[in-house]
């Protein structure tokens, strides 16, 4: 039993840092489960302080996740549109052979979306989708910072019930 928990909860770890860069994957509470299903483990002591505050933390990213990038758009200018530009071509963008494929198509999606907005104003447009890659890059930079966090407390749990654990 310790062994399935251990490696679902190493995976979900895993899948939680990617999810800091992935739009589809809500990285911090996927990291989270991930510690969750280690302190499932009968041999784990549960420590619900722990749970409690990075499920907070990984709630309170995940809400933040949704705004900072929008905010980003709107600071610089944006519409509804560059927002939803960026989304999609962040998520175009995972899909392209192009080195870092991602974060191009978030900026690129941003521009094609106000340019549908409003296609007569493209410096508008260009400061908007700016404005996205940065709400963009500070959501995933939080993301990727507490998924790792998380990932650090998974390991140095995992250590530190290594003798316990049975394989």
């Amino acid at each position: 039993m310790d062994v399935l928990l251990l490696v679902l909860g190493f995976s979900f770890v895993l899948l939680g840092i990617a999810g800091a860069f992935l739009p589809v994957l809500p990285g911090p509470i996927m990291a989270w489960v991930g510690l969750l299903f280690l302190y499932l483990s009968p041999s784990v002591e549960m420590n619900y302080w722990i749970l409690g505050f990075t499920l907070l933390i990984s709630i309170l990213i995940g809400i933040l996740d949704y705004i900072i990038p929008s905010y980003g758009t709107k600071k610089f200018g944006g519409s509804k549109y560059g927002s939803y530009g960026t989304t999609i071509g962040l998520v175009i963008g995972i899909f392209t052979p192009v080195p870092l494929g991602f974060v191009i198509g978030g900026f690129i999606g941003a521009f094609i979306g106000e340019m549908i907005f409003d296609s007569s104003n493209i410096k508008r447009a260009g400061k908007a989708a700016f404005g996205s890659f940065i709400g963009f890059l500070a959501s995933t930079t939080m993301k990727f910072f507490v998924s790792l966090f998380i990932a650090g407390i998974f390991i140095q749990q995992v250590f530190a019930n290594w003798d316990k654990l049975a394989f």
